[in-house]
């Protein structure tokens, strides 16, 4: 596979409508791979509720695909970030953080509130919950409240942990906004925004030494906080630094060293080699156990190194070549993309109920059987939660929007800025 050729790749600075359109590039090669990530946290959690992560060999494999969660937070970033690095290239304004962060809650809040609402009044393991576990659930704060995370809902932590997120980007993004380039012929700062990242991922690694002496209640695991998670992530916004580098800064040659990582990255055998290496260790005892159990702080930081690894061996080839991406761009693939997010946030309270309605025991087996009934189901139930809670709320939002920017053109003196919504609207609509 090819590796993206700078010198015909490169986005005029200068050209803000075509920067733009750069920055609302859809991928549907990521679209295809959010549904893989979230077909990986069911199988998981599935082969935790048959007791497949027991077997020999393949039980570690199945137990670690809790990386899947590292796939979608460096998901996150690369989508999010994208516009904050189009703005570091001066080819599009900075994007609005108000506006970015309505969109993330219209995003995430309407089917979110709904799977909440059914798992507390009708799963029997979770009905009965009281006022503290139903407030720290509707308002994502389960990794900061003790004994909140519930039958159904345990999954949700990751989520809490992607909002926190949500609200830590515009501030990396305003710390950084003197790392851009500059106002003359040069380059500015900007080839330190890598490093910079890189610090950062650096400096979160101590997270889980520092959580171990945190005044908390018991029964808070400050390990599962945005900061000790940070790697994840960050892999994403490197990621973005490297295409953003190609796409927006035509007034100066591609440095020797980003050309090199940007063609090793775009070959897709070189990086299965590293997803296979760093995935295998990942299952080996020095990322810790891959079920309930504790993990020691040099545990957990190797396990943050490794799920970035792995994020970025995934990702790399997806976005620093052209292609073809045949089967993660298809029909199918494209639909399960769109309902990602309902398969992610509904397959506990199915998987829940899968057990009493077929007859099966749980904890005892069958874990084909449950797998292939499970995903059916929550493919199911997630393309209703699509059609009916979270694209009405997505229309109607826009819709708000779209009157609302009626008004404003009709007042006198108003001119519309197309790079600034563009940049706006590809911030807003990235993937969950």
């Amino acid at each position: 596979m090819s590796s993206i050729d700078p010198p015909t790749s490169v986005v005029s600075a200068s050209d803000a409508p075509t920067a733009a359109r750069e920055v609302r590039r859809f991928f549907g090669q990521l679209e295809g791979m959010r549904a893989v990530a979230a077909i990986g946290v069911l199988t998981t959690h599935v082969a935790f509720q048959t007791r497949a992560v027991e077997l020999p060999v393949l039980g570690p494999l199945l137990g670690r695909l809790d990386l899947a969660v590292a796939l979608f937070f460096g998901l996150s970033g690369f989508l999010l970030w994208r516009p904050w690095v189009a703005a570091a290239h001066r080819a599009v304004p900075r994007p609005r953080v108000r506006r970015y962060l309505l969109h993330r809650l219209v995003r995430i809040w309407p089917a979110y509130v709904v799977v909440v609402f059914v798992v507390l009044t009708l799963l029997p393991d979770a009905k009965g919950a009281d006022l503290t576990v139903w407030l720290a659930n509707l308002t994502l704060t389960q990794v900061f409240v003790p004994l909140s995370l519930t039958a159904g809902l345990t999954q949700m932590w990751s989520l809490s942990v992607e909002v926190a997120f949500y609200a830590l980007l515009p501030v990396i993004g305003l710390a950084m906004v003197r790392l851009r380039v500059a106002d003359g012929a040069g380059s500015g700062r900007i080839g330190w925004r890598i490093p910079v990242l890189f610090g950062l991922g650096a400096l979160s690694l101590g997270w889980a030494w520092l959580a171990m002496v945190l005044p908390v209640a018991a029964g808070v695991e400050p390990k599962n906080w945005v900061f000790g998670h940070l790697p994840w992530f960050l892999a994403g916004l490197v990621l973005a630094e490297m295409v953003g580098a190609i796409e927006f800064d035509a007034r100066r040659p591609v440095p020797r060293w980003l050309r090199v990582v940007v063609g090793i990255g775009a070959r897709r055998w070189v990086m299965a080699a590293l997803l296979l290496v760093a995935y295998v260790l990942a299952c080996t005892p020095i990322a810790g156990p891959t079920g309930l159990g504790d993990l020691a702080p040099w545990q957990f930081a190797v396990k943050m190194v490794l799920g970035a690894i792995c994020g970025f061996a995934v990702l790399a080839p997806l976005v620093l070549s052209a292609g073809p991406f045949r089967l993660l761009c298809s029909r199918v693939m494209l639909a399960l993309g769109r309902w990602s997010y309902g398969i992610f946030i509904w397959h506990l309270a199915v998987l829940a109920a899968v057990f009493p309605l077929f007859g099966i025991v749980p904890f005892n087996g069958d874990f084909v059987l449950v797998w292939a009934i499970t995903l059916a189901l929550t493919i199911g139930v997630s393309a209703a939660s699509y059609a009916f809670i979270e694209e009405p709320a997505r229309r109607r939002l826009r819709t708000w929007e779209s009157v609302r920017a009626n008004r404003r053109r009709a007042q006198p003196d108003s001119s519309p800025n197309t790079a600034e919504k563009t940049v706006d609207e590809t911030a807003i609509n990235a993937g969950n």
